[in-house]
């Protein structure tokens, strides 16, 4: 709708995780950096945890699209409290088909595709995503399968990534030895206001557009409505842009903002901004308590 009249090539603010789109904050990058440390120092098991919207999976199909062809990635991405154990999801993940549904057969046939591929020169890094979902006993699974390493031999690589839930879980004294395996982990936090405004930009320009677009001052309203959570910026600047193309506004003003937000508000539309969300609400505390960044 909008894209013609701003001059993109492509919608800035859609709420897909593209690459393309990625905006490495000095976090992000920290973030990016170490994961890609993780897989060259062999770490047996790496975490990435952020709230919801946090910039999380982006980041992942970032990592996966700088693996070499040196490791074969595996990727579970529907974790949900009803798995009764990972192996299945596991061996789909890998495209392996076993001898029969028992669980020994799923399990053989899960470390012999490790094994083989590691004969051929390469790792196996399994991606867990939303791995917050899984019950203290699962991670136990996970310790458990990593196992297959020996002193001298990395086969399998584990990458957990999920909200700070998952941070809880790992902390509780049974999932003592698994927490001792992590060698690799990045908490991602919401965006400050200068990032905000530099992520809204990166977005522009990656669009097509370099021109200045958004006023310093509704920058600076959208970060304090979306306590710099990545995906909330994303869909209030969705929206305003929107509202900049009925009204035909070259520049996105403050007044624009306050406006979209008044109607949206008295339509009780989702999602709330103004810091209602439990991610906006955690970020308003980290920033208020003294010394916070």
């Amino acid at each position: 709708m909008y894209d013609r009249f701003y001059g993109f090539s492509v919608r800035p603010f859609a709420l897909t995780p593209d690459p393309a789109f990625l905006f490495l904050s000095r976090q992000h990058g920290m973030a990016l950096t170490l994961l890609e440390y993780g897989l060259q120092s062999q770490a047996s098991f790496a975490l990435l945890t952020g709230e919801v919207g946090s910039g999380k999976t982006t980041l992942l199909r970032q990592l996966v699209r700088q693996v070499g062809t040196d490791a074969v990635v595996a990727l579970i991405s529907n974790t949900h409290v009803g798995f009764r154990s990972l192996h299945p999801w596991v061996a789909q993940a890998l495209e392996v088909v076993p001898a029969d549904d028992s669980e020994v057969a799923i399990y053989e046939a899960i470390v012999d595709c490790f094994i083989r591929q590691y004969a051929q020169g390469r790792r196996t890094l399994l991606i867990v995503d939303e791995a917050q979902n899984l019950p203290a006993s699962l991670l136990e699974e996970l310790r458990l399968l990593s196992n297959v390493n020996s002193e001298k031999d990395l086969v399998l690589q584990v990458l957990l990534v999920g909200q700070p839930e998952l941070r809880s879980t790992l902390q509780r004294p049974e999932l003592r030895q698994f927490a001792q395996r992590v060698s690799v982990d990045f908490h991602l936090r919401p965006l400050g206001a200068s990032d905000t405004s530099a992520y809204v930009r990166h977005r522009l320009q990656v669009a097509g557009r370099d021109a200045e677009l958004f006023s310093p001052e509704s920058l600076a309203l959208i970060h304090d409505q979306t306590a710099g959570v990545p995906r909330l910026i994303n869909q209030l600047c969705d929206l305003l842009l929107v509202y900049g193309f009925a009204d035909g506004a070259e520049v996105i003003d403050e007044s624009l903002v306050r406006q979209a937000l008044s109607d949206r508000e008295s339509a009780m539309a989702l999602p709330i901004f103004a810091g209602l969300s439990p991610a906006a609400e955690r970020a308003a505390e980290h920033r208020a308590q003294p010394g916070a960044p």
